[in-house]
């Protein structure tokens, strides 16, 4: 989440009233992530996150929206979209498309211990339990087609090592077709600051914008990649372990994804370097931005391989 659309007061008055809520108290940008405009949002009938989405469409948005409702609406710790005077989920502000969600009590952990890792493994396979039921669909817009774009445009503005790292692992995970491995919606994003925990408890899984159809063994490894990271980029086999124990627990895993299992966590590594590469030398402006370290994921990439 940033702050690239900047709302002024008035602005935001007249977008509360057409829901059913009382009068504004206050409001704040969020300076976390890096894809929409986000602002906590108080008011007399209770606490919000209000999105202004920088990229996605009017078109592309019920399909989040409705899986965050979906979800909510089937016991995953999520939020759920405010519906309008009009029982619409989705409106306009500034001229961008807007949403308002409840906000969830708690806060992300920069150093997540057994405990929470096993509550994070366990919401995701109950996740991916329910979501292959979810009605709509939507492709992985960040699959392996955006992979091989991206990696062209990064590779010019590359040192030769990284240059020659980043087409090896393209050549790498071309060699695999996967077609078999069990499919569903996955969050696709499921780092540490789109979690929250009151102490070890935890208390919501946010920011489904990244969201699709896609393997679901792909999503733990994004998940495990986050969660279970060491400094040097290798992985902490005790967090590993409590956190896909927890998760197997909900839903087990099938011997084809044990047997895929190392290459969809350098699968997962290769996603964020590519996009945390495409964010540091292709910025957006903002009036708040976060752009995030890609030498993080390539070190996990050099580490897994």
């Amino acid at each position: 989440m940033s702050v690239y659309t900047k709302i002024e007061p008035q602005e935001l008055k007249n977008f509360l009233n057409h829901y059913n809520l009382d009068h504004l108290i206050e409001y704040n940008g969020i300076n976390a992530g890096i894809e929409n405009t986000n602002y906590f949002v108080s008011t007399s009938s209770g606490e919000f996150v209000l999105t202004l989405f920088e990229g996605l469409t009017a078109e592309e948005l019920p399909y989040f929206l409705k899986l965050m409702a979906y979800l909510a609406e089937h016991n995953i710790p999520s939020a759920h979209p405010i519906a309008d005077k009009n029982g619409e989920y989705l409106r306009q502000l500034k001229g961008k498309p807007a949403a308002l969600v409840e906000r969830l009590s708690g806060t992300d952990v920069k150093e997540p211990n057994i405990i929470q890792c096993q509550q994070i493994g366990k919401a995701l396979g109950n996740l991916h339990l329910i979501s292959p039921n979810f009605p709509d669909y939507r492709s992985n817009k960040r699959g392996s087609d955006w992979w091989k774009i991206t990696a062209e445009r990064v590779l010019p503005l590359m040192t030769t090592a990284d240059a020659k790292l980043l087409k090896a692992e393209l050549e790498f995970q071309g060699n695999y077709q996967l077609v078999d491995l069990p499919t569903g919606v996955i969050h696709a994003d499921l780092f540490r600051d789109n979690a929250l925990f009151e102490g070890n408890k935890l208390s919501g899984i946010i920011d489904f914008y990244y969201a699709c159809n896609d393997i679901l063994i792909y999503d733990l490894a994004v998940t495990v990649n986050d969660w279970c990271v060491q400094a040097d980029g290798s992985l902490d086999t005790k967090r590993v372990d409590a956190l896909v124990e927890s998760y197997i627990k909900q839903r087990p895993l099938s011997d084809l994804e044990l047997e895929t299992w190392s290459t969809m966590l350098r699968a997962a590594a290769l996603r964020f370097w590519l996009s945390r590469l495409q964010d540091l030398h292709f910025p957006r402006p903002g009036e708040i931005t976060h752009i995030k370290n890609p030498d993080v994921f390539r070190n996990i990439l050099q580490e897994h391989i």
